[in-house]
């Protein structure tokens, strides 16, 4: 298939278009460069736009005859969401509704989309299914919530196939660690944690010590980019006999904060100094996945479970670029 990748010089879209150039598929990423990196893609067509504007969405989408469209387009900083909802509401929400009219006035009716654990909030029931009640609690999450139902209902109308795979922590480099987390500023903890490993950060914080977990630190659930790329790979595959898919893509085990801290220690070699401060208002102690519904309908098999050769992979990539990628 021809698939437009939406964001596809980000961190996971760059992932997804060397996967699916992989699988034989041909990719064509879009992206304005706002947070990507022009020297994470391959040889592939890549077009210079934003997905506010829909003249050019339509004009890419019939000038590479396009099947079917990914979207990791989004912002993605809870913090800053709450700081700035109609930053996040305009790009998250606003323009994916002229995304999906663009695909509409073109005859592309193919969606996978990547939304997020944080639809679900702050949930009474761990591991989490796709069946929680879904309240989230920030900008971010709500404006990827208002997305899954925009496409619900363009699917009960007849007018969207789409698949809605919500994250957790994506982590990890794909593709031999030659694909990995350039975000700036950085806020995901494994590259902030590997920062500081290679003397480029003052210390680790740890918010919080005095959570109901084994440990006393916040537990999450860490999933290989990889991994998550071959599950959208399926979910594309399932579109041509689905309309509307919803999947939960984590490994389904989590780890402590202090378990990742120890994990780049050992990985690295390195240490480095760690401050232990106050809870942030808002972390649940404890959020993983039920991935089980992706592993029986879709067939996924994550291949990255361990903590340890995630952070080698992250630590690797890190260690080739250490000032990120290229400008």
């Amino acid at each position: 298939m021809n698939v437009l990748v939406c964001g596809g010089a980000g961190y996971i879209g760059s992932n997804m278009t060397a996967v699916l150039a992989g699988a034989g598929h041909n990719p064509v990423v879009f992206d304005n460069l706002s947070k990507g990196h022009r020297a994470a893609l391959p040889d592939v067509p890549f077009v210079l736009g934003d997905l506010a504007d829909y003249d050019l969405l339509v004009k890419t989408l019939s000038d590479h005859a396009i099947d079917a469209v990914m979207h990791f387009a989004a912002f993605i900083e809870v913090g800053e969401s709450v700081q700035h909802p109609l930053r996040y509401y305009q790009n998250n929400f606003c323009n994916t509704h002229t995304l999906l009219r663009a695909m509409a006035r073109a005859g592309v009716e193919k969606f996978v989309f990547s939304s997020t654990a944080a639809v679900y909030g702050m949930p009474d029931t761990i591991p989490i299914t796709e069946d929680v009640p879904k309240a989230p609690i920030n900008p971010y999450g709500d404006s990827k919530w208002a997305v899954e139902r925009l496409c619900h209902f363009l699917s009960r109308a007849g007018q969207l196939r789409y698949a809605a795979l919500r994250y957790f922590n994506a982590c990890g480099a794909g593709q031999n660690a030659t694909l990995g987390e350039d975000h700036r500023p950085e806020s995901h903890l494994i590259p902030l944690i590997i920062q500081a490993a290679m003397g480029k950060r003052d210390a680790v914080m740890i918010y919080g010590t005095d959570y109901p977990t084994p440990d006393g630190t916040c537990i999450r659930d860490y999933i290989h980019v990889e991994d998550l790329c071959q599950a959208h790979l399926l979910a594309l595959d399932k579109l041509n006999a689905a309309h509307e898919l919803v999947y939960n893509l984590g490994n389904g085990t989590g780890f402590s904060v202090r378990q990742v801290i120890d994990t780049v220690r050992e990985v690295s070699g390195k240490d480095f100094k760690v401050i232990e401060t106050a809870r942030r208002p808002g972390d649940p102690p404890v959020l993983t996945a039920d991935a089980a519904k992706a592993r029986t309908e879709l067939g996924w098999t994550p291949r990255f479970g361990n903590l340890k050769t995630i952070v080698r992979t992250a630590w690797t990539w890190h260690s080739n670029y250490p000032d990120g990628y290229p400008e």
